[in-house]
């Protein structure tokens, strides 16, 4: 038997740490394991606890919260399901209510759903990813918090309606794409649009064109006060804290907004004060 030299024994040691350190890649990915996975580009990591509120807590959001939970729970269930876009005033609950809602289905459907988030520096990946997950035995709705594009991109809402509309690389049958943003129309618009001599409508237009391939668009609006009480009134009563009215507006005023993620910074005051954890 001939005996590895001290060289050659070195290097499959170097060989072996490197193959570890290595990032496992969209194919070695377990997709049935996890309730959620944070997608990178080129590989995902499992989420072993999707943290989302109860949707019993999320007060204010009523309509928005039905049509959202009820598409959910069809792609849990293999039904068909649309693609959505929830738009509209920061801090009302958009992300959270997408958690909370992949979090109910997966209790009723145990390991037919979850969340795939991807950061808007990953979409380059995305193609990749679908991939992967079309060959998995399970529903899957990839979602992107928060996406605009830069003025003049023109690159980045093309390739996102060729995932919404079957291109090439559109997403697969049990996959379906879940977007938040701050405007319906996902990108900013600018002076200069409304100033076009030549199409002053045009490129809005192609911005709401965009939009409107969502199957679902849900718009969540500023909070009034009667709203934004009503927040702090279920967190309150859920967690067992004393408030005032008087005292949840004057943080708002302080704040500058009432919002959900303002109500809810208040409960977390709420129970600093009480000595309380959450």
């Amino acid at each position: 038997m001939t005996t590895a030299t001290p060289e050659a024994a070195l290097l499959t040691r170097i060989a072996e740490a490197l193959e570890r350190l290595a990032p496992h890649t969209a194919d070695q990915t377990d997709w049935l394991a996890h309730p959620a996975y944070v997608w990178t580009g080129s590989s995902a990591r499992g989420v072993e606890r999707l943290d989302a509120p109860a949707l019993t807590l999320l007060r204010g959001i009523e309509s928005q919260k039905e049509r959202v939970v009820t598409n959910v729970e069809r792609l849990a269930a293999g039904y068909a399901a649309h693609d959505m876009l929830l738009w509209g005033s920061r801090g009302m609950g958009k992300s959270a209510l997408l958690r909370a809602a992949i979090r109910a289905a997966d209790a009723a459907h145990p390991r037919r759903i979850a969340l795939v988030q991807v950061a808007q520096e990953a979409l380059s990946g995305v193609s990749a990813l679908f991939a992967a997950l079309g060959k998995v035995d399970r529903s899957f709705l990839v979602f992107i918090d928060d996406l605009g594009f830069e003025e003049g991109d023109g690159s980045g809402p093309r390739v996102l309606r060729s995932w919404l509309e079957g291109g090439v690389e559109a997403r697969p049958a049990n996959v379906r794409l879940a977007v938040t943003s701050n405007r319906r129309a996902i990108v900013g618009r600018s002076m200069a649009e409304q100033d076009d001599p030549i199409n002053p409508r045009d490129i809005v237009d192609e911005r709401l064109a965009l939009a409107d391939r969502f199957g679902l668009s849900v718009g969540f609006h500023n909070c009034d006060q009667e709203a934004y009480l009503a927040i702090i009134g279920g967190y309150a009563g859920e967690f067992e804290l004393e408030w005032e009215p008087g005292d949840a507006l004057e943080w708002s005023r302080r704040r500058g907004a009432r919002s959900g993620r303002v109500a809810w910074q208040y409960v977390n005051e709420l129970a600093g004060r009480a000595g309380k954890t959450l």
